[in-house]
């Protein structure tokens, strides 16, 4: 009924979130230009791509996911572009419906979503790493 709100509103925390963290990013590399000794080491674990990308792709998987149910509803007729918008919201029995189906549905819909974007950043970083590693190796052994 309305779990795709849950998507929806877990999508818009962590694009404040991504914003901050590009901020922070953007402000490290304007001191790092400038000459200030880097605080951060780049050759750490997850250090090759940006948390704000990382955040990004998190970002569109839960607008997809939202924007994707959404239609699912409008088709189905469970939201109307006339107030209330939510079908459910119309008698008190079947809001408390709709609160439970966001509840149970929704929020474990957002943290199946999470946690596969979590896997698939530390694949992805854990990868990339690996691959750093063995080039620095054969680089050092090529030094000798």
């Amino acid at each position: 009924m309305a779990c795709f709100l849950v998507s929806a509103g877990e999508a818009l925390v962590v694009m404040g979130a991504k914003y901050i963290v590009r901020h922070q990013e953007n402000k490290f590399a304007l001191a790092v230009r400038s000459g200030e000794k880097a605080s951060r080491d780049t050759t750490k674990f997850g250090a090759e791509v940006p948390w704000s990308k990382k955040l990004g792709y998190l970002e569109l998987t839960l607008w997809g996911g939202a924007f994707l149910l959404a239609g699912e509803h409008v088709l189905h007729g469970e939201v109307v572009p006339y107030p209330p918008f939510l079908t459910a919201a119309s008698s008190p029995e079947d809001t408390a419906t709709m609160l439970h189906e966001m509840g149970t549905v929704g929020v474990t819909m957002a943290a199946v979503l999470t946690i596969a974007w979590g896997i698939g950043v530390l694949v992805v970083d854990y990868l990339k790493y690996s691959k750093h590693q063995k080039k620095m190796v054969s680089t050092a052994e090529g030094a000798k």
